[in-house]
């Protein structure tokens, strides 16, 4: 029987060298009949969309990750010639770079480091962590990813005495996202620290009039690559958020396009049996029944596509997970995506996907190539470790498969350039094509923004905290009596974990008394 629905259910693309096999989901035979017609409706949504469709009206966006790889198919000449352009400057800067034509004050650049958030980090991460080679890149590759200061700290540590032939990518559309002002922020102190120009290593890559690209333009940054409103974060890394750290790194962008651009070709075709992408979408519709109902697990057998689960919890949650369909109506859609790599789980979370809850789904990511031909070596006569790698793939898919979990496999040559810019549009593709499915808008983030005014709202009150202990030096407060002096009596909560954060924090200038109950407990300035 397995072998029956095998058969049927093989997806293989030769000029790909890519496959799917969705035997393992059990849907019955008219599944695939019965959800033709509204296919039909999702890929005519998505040739709209690759057209110049406006697919943000509440921002009159258009979503054009797609002409990234393809620039003819851009709805007007000047969008073309943008995407050209930008991608010889991206090559043209980063020769330059390569070559030392573009130096720092002690020479070539030899170490990168990348300042972004969100897409502007996993796309990059991604990508630097499964094509990197530590000893053959051209600049070795560090991130700035959060607003952890201790991260920062541990980051620029391992750059300790290197900062003279460090270059700085700061990444950020608006250069107004706080996390990534203040990666930039950190980071031009610690040049200066070092008495060195930040403007002699930094390059902007935002929009066009941004807050960052006034910076860098006062400033006399060493160069500006834009970043368009009609591609979104999750879906950037092809464009130059992802293009430059990359080919400063030194990998092929080219392939990495080239192959994006073979997937886009045929993930275009209308045909279900004949499109990787609509057989996904599909798959995930049926196993969450169109809701969500199921978590997706990704485990990828390779070391090198570790972080593969991280880039699509934000281009599958994000896009996904939605309050509202296109009609306004309340729907609660996305799917939870969460993952790490095999055959590691099968000392961590296996035996629960086996015999625990059965509310996911798994997606595992199987990789032919091995290691290069000539560093074969074997463990046991005639038997590598790529041989038990992929013995514990199929071993794994087996035993859920006999406790009824569901799973799809999907078979790449290799992790490569070209095979990297493959598995990126795939999924690009197959979040649109289920959001449509769904009735969702997969291309804007209003729950993103309101994190942020949140955020901005705790940053304000702390403000409003501090500015009244300063003008009570002395005077010590409970956290519900500084939340009523500060004009915030109904923000007792908040008030309370920001001053434990000041507390906590030498150099902030509260001091803690602590009593019996907490939250008694008194904060003043020293």
């Amino acid at each position: 029987m397995i072998w029956s629905r095998f058969k049927s259910h093989f997806y293989h693309s030769v000029p790909l060298g890519l496959s799917l096999d969705v035997s393992r989901v059990p849907f019955p035979d008219e599944f695939l009949v019965t959800m033709a017609p509204r296919m039909e409706q999702a890929f005519a949504a998505m040739a709209a969309l690759e057209k110049g469709a406006i697919a943000n009206p509440d921002e009159q966006r258009m979503v054009g990750h797609y002409w990234l790889r393809a620039p003819q198919l851009a709805p007007t000449p000047e969008l073309t010639t943008e995407i050209t352009s930008t991608l010889a400057a991206i090559k043209a800067f980063a020769a330059s770079v390569h070559s030392g034509a573009v130096a720092g004050p002690k020479g070539k650049f030899k170490y990168l480091l990348v300042i972004g958030i969100g897409g502007s980090a996993l796309g990059p991460q991604f990508v630097a962590h499964a094509l990197g080679q530590p000893r053959k890149d051209k600049l070795a590759v560090s991130f700035f990813d959060n607003t952890d200061p201790d991260g920062f700290d541990q980051v620029l540590g391992a750059l300790r005495g290197r900062l003279a032939q460090t270059l700085v990518v700061v990444i950020s559309k608006s250069g107004g996202t706080a996390e990534t002002r203040n990666g930039m922020l950190e980071a031009a102190a610690a040049f200066k620290a070092a008495k060195l120009d930040p403007a002699r290593h930094f390059v902007a890559v935002t929009g066009v009039g941004s807050k960052l690209d006034a910076t860098a333009t006062a400033e006399g940054w060493l160069a500006r690559f834009p970043m368009w409103d009609w591609v979104g974060g999750r879906t950037s890394e092809l464009c130059a958020v992802g293009l430059l750290p990359a080919a400063l790194q030194g990998l092929d962008i080219q392939a990495l396009l080239d192959g994006a651009a073979a997937m886009d070709e045929v993930t275009r075709q209308p045909n279900i049996a004949h499109n990787p992408a609509g057989l996904l979408a599909l798959m995930w519709y049926f196993a969450t029944d169109g809701r969500g109902a199921k978590d997706m697990v990704v485990l990828p057998y390779k070391d090198r596509l570790l972080l593969f689960s991280r880039y699509l919890q934000q281009l599958v949650m994000e896009s996904l997970g939605k309050e509202l369909d296109l009609a306004g109506r309340v729907v609660n859609q996305g799917i939870a995506v969460y993952g790490n790599k095999g055959s590691t789980d099968q000392h961590a979370y296996v035996q629960q996907l086996r015999e625990g809850v059965n509310n996911f789904f798994v997606t595992f990511i199987e990789v032919l190539q091995d290691r290069a031909p000539k560093g074969r070596f074997e463990v046991e006569p005639g038997i590598t470790s790529g041989d038990y790698l992929q013995g514990f793939l199929l071993g794994t898919r087996d035993a859920l498969t006999e406790k009824d979990r569901h799973s799809v496999t999907l078979t790449l040559p290799d992790v490569s350039p070209r095979s990297l810019g493959m598995l990126i549009a795939l999924y690009e593709r197959v979040v649109g094509l289920y959001a449509s499915l769904i009735g969702i808008n997969a291309y804007h983030q209003p729950g993103v923004e309101a994190g942020k005014k949140a955020a901005g709202g705790v940053i304000a009150l702390k403000q409003k905290l501090t500015a009244t202990l300063a003008a009570a030096p002395g005077k010590s407060f409970t956290a519900e009596q500084l939340a009523a002096a500060a004009g915030a009596p109904d923000q007792a909560e908040l008030t309370f974990k920001i001053l434990e954060h000041l507390a906590a924090n030498k150099g902030s200038g509260v001091k803690k008394r602590v009593k019996a109950r907490w939250f008694d407990s008194t904060y003043r300035f020293a």
